[in-house]
């Protein structure tokens, strides 16, 4: 490698490493998902928890609904409600900081975040559409106060009503009337984002919501003339229906609380389905996933007494040094695809947030397809120099079962992918940044745009995935590194470029796993299909809670 192109690459490398460290650093302080994950269960808890069985159900129904939703789901929605709503009022206040520094500093180093391009794998709105003066971060900085405050606002709705179910209505009405008192004297400095906004949700239904809810459980109550309507038109599940029951028992209407107590029950018997898919089947995927990680664990050990030699076996053989890895990595990946192209895309007069989620979903398709050509097209012009290859390099069918390997690396994932979460909720209490496509695929009702982001994160995200970081990047460092050390840092690299610090543990952890089953299976197409199944088992699930 000439003197110059080392030079470039430096320079490039410089580029890169400010870049990684500002977002991984601006990652710090956004808030994650998984708490709203966390309700939208909670949400499908108390639904389910209405259903009464019958003598035509199972015997075992009311065991399995005790298993799911516990002796006091109410209780339980209630503490988890309010734990979000902490979490959320810290969100607040930190997003109004860093507001107020972005103004007072017309250079703020916080702005540097608003404007980092994404990946798609983990990002819903790439570079191209993300803002690039300072006014726009401003104007998207006062943005997310609002969505940050109206969180705050549904919560508080919410947990007066769970708060009245438990009797205790001094308490839900003081929730309630605080919240009145705050929407009194709002005054919105920013307009909500073009998309699919629910009525529901916005400030004006929870305005016009509040004091109906204040009327109902009232001593005496105080019943106004449009409450059923406002309370169809701002509440939804299990929310809508305690307030519905509570207007028909006052208004003495026998016949609307039956008809509510037969859609009730319906609901409660597909909810608990729902529940059933989204909590039951993973654990039974898990506990088979702890058997086949014993079964390996305990294989390793004994061929590692009887053949220590056999790791070494596993090597590649590498014709390039490091300096092509290099090159690939940083001057293909991140600098080519994650900086040139959404830097020369950002350029092009195209808005695709004014199209709608369908738009949006194409914009982070095609994105994501032309940063994959970029690097690619790099990796490609970087080893052709040293073609025919060498044995086992990007081979599809490998020596071993390639599709028993990646179901086999699903399901130890699960146990070690919920133990990783757990710590990383401790370790980052809801901070560190997270997945804004966790939140599009809960929210989203177009089946289009939907199908879009599943195709991009099912398909196009493991296949170039895979063939950067396991089909050329963790074969290429065995030449410097053992296998288990090039699987580590492979792995976390994969993690580190996906820019969100709450993310690097758990996708360390997914990528050394990705990592063992190729080089044991020495087929792209098993890590291809484990990737693929954790991205599309994981979007299902967000799914059905999203309709639940």
């Amino acid at each position: 490698m000439s003197q110059i192109k080392r030079l470039i690459l430096s320079g490039i490398t410089l580029l890169v490493v400010l870049f990684l460290g500002g977002s991984l650093f601006a990652s710090f302080s956004e808030p994650q998902i998984t708490n709203r994950l966390e309700l939208y269960q909670t949400d499908l808890l108390l639904r389910a928890s209405e259903l009464k069985p019958n003598a035509s159900d199972p015997a075992n129904l009311a065991g399995v609904k005790n298993t799911l939703l516990g002796q006091d789901p109410v209780k339980t929605a209630l503490e988890q409600y309010q734990s979000v709503r902490n979490s959320a009022a810290e969100n607040l206040q930190q997003l109004q900081t860093r507001l107020t520094v972005s103004q007072d500093n017309p250079f703020p180093e916080e702005a540097v975040q608003s404007s980092r391009p994404t990946d798609p794998d983990t990002r819903t709105t790439p570079a191209p559409t993300e803002p690039a003066t300072i006014e726009e971060q401003n104007k998207q900085l006062r943005l997310a106060v609002l969505q940050q405050q109206t969180l705050i606002d549904q919560l508080d709705l919410r947990i007066g009503l769970l708060q009245a179910e438990q009797n205790h209505t001094d308490a839900a009405i003081e929730s309630w009337q605080s919240l009145k008192d705050r929407l009194a004297s709002f005054q919105p400095t920013a307009q909500r984002p073009s998309g699919k906004v629910s009525d529901k949700n916005s400030t004006a239904s929870i305005r016009a919501i509040t004091p109906v809810l204040i009327g109902l459980w009232n001593e005496p109550p105080r019943l106004l003339p449009d409450a059923e309507s406002q309370i169809q038109a701002s509440l939804d599940g299990w929310f809508r229906d305690r307030a519905l029951r509570r207007l028909y028992a006052l208004q003495q209407r026998p016949d609307a609380l039956a008809a509510l107590e037969v859609t009730q029950q319906q609901v409660a018997r597909q909810t608990l389905v729902k529940l059933t898919l989204v909590g039951v089947a993973p654990a039974i995927g898990g506990s088979l996933g702890i058997v086949l990680l014993l079964i390996v664990v305990g294989r390793w050990l004994i061929r590692a007494k009887q053949a220590p030699a056999e790791a070494n076996s596993l090597a590649w053989q590498v014709p390039w040094t490091g300096e092509t890895v290099w090159q690939v990595l940083i001057g293909g990946f991140f600098f080519s695809g994650q900086l040139l192209v959404p830097w020369v895309l950002h350029l092009l007069p195209l808005n695709f947030a004014a199209f709608g989620q369908r738009a949006q979903a194409i914009n982070t398709l095609c994105y994501y397809l032309l940063m994959a050509s970029a690097t690619l097209l790099t990796l490609y012009l970087s080893i052709r120099a040293y073609f025919p290859l060498p044995k086992d390099w990007f081979q599809l069918k490998g020596k071993r079962n390639w599709f028993l390997w990646g179901i086999g690396g699903y399901l130890v994932a699960l146990p070690l992918m919920l133990a990783v979460s757990l710590v990383n909720q401790q370790l980052w209490q809801g901070q560190g940044g997270s997945n804004p496509l966790l939140q599009i695929v809960l929210e989203e009702g177009d089946r289009v745009a939907l199908a879009i982001f599943l195709f991009t994160a099912a398909v196009a995200a493991p296949v170039f995935e895979e063939l950067l970081f396991r089909g050329f990047l963790l074969p290429s460092l065995t030449r410097y590194f053992p296998v288990w050390g090039s699987i580590a840092l492979s792995s976390v690299l994969f993690a580190i470029a996906h820019l969100s610090l709450s993310e690097v543990l758990p996708l360390t952890v997914l990528g050394s796993i990705l990592g063992f089953v190729y080089s044991r299976s020495r087929s792209l197409l098993t890590p291809m299909l484990m990737h693929s199944l954790w991205n599309s088992i994981t979007m299902l699930g967000l799914f059905i809670l999203g309709r639940g």
